[in-house]
């Protein structure tokens, strides 16, 4: 089974395909869909539709984890909520099931607590896919928790 967790954003949206063969879990890559602070809002949207696309294409993941926004008062709430919706649009647009997660569920699933830090949660992604180097930027590492998290919890 091939997932890719996505850890949604405007700025940056963080991501990250695992691989699972025979219960062993591979990172097959990570990275964050960066788009350009100078576009207008909409064609940012439309960056991070046609970035996602391709890497779907690339990918052909089987499932996709995304993390559940939670509101809080802040200027970019909105932006992140829009952008969330053109991350799901686009893959439903792939027929790709999807499942969603909020923080805590993540945390508490990959290290035992739903308080943890972002350390811990590094610590369980590098442990849990055998890394020697952490995922970076934290954005990706991210991504890789989300996607991990949708395995332990079909």
């Amino acid at each position: 089974m091939r997932i890719i967790g996505i850890d949604p954003g405007l700025a940056r949206v963080g991501y990250g395909l695992i691989d699972i063969d025979n219960q062993k879990k591979t990172m097959l890559d990570c990275g964050i869909i960066r788009t350009d602070p100078s576009y207008k809002e909409g064609e940012r949207m439309v960056e991070i539709a046609n970035d996602l696309r391709k890497l779907i294409r690339i990918w052909k993941p089987d499932l996709a984890s995304v993390e559940k926004f939670f509101f809080y008062r802040s200027s970019t709430t909105i932006s992140v909520v829009q952008a969330r919706g053109v991350l799901i649009m686009t893959l439903a647009r792939f027929s790709i099931p999807i499942v969603e997660f909020p923080p805590m569920q993540i945390k508490l699933v990959l290290t035992g607590s739903g308080k943890a830090d972002k350390n811990e949660v590094l610590e369980a992604v590098m442990r849990e896919l055998n890394l020697i180097t952490p995922p970076r930027p934290d954005d990706a590492g991210d991504a890789l928790a989300i996607a991990l998290t949708a395995w332990f919890q079909k």
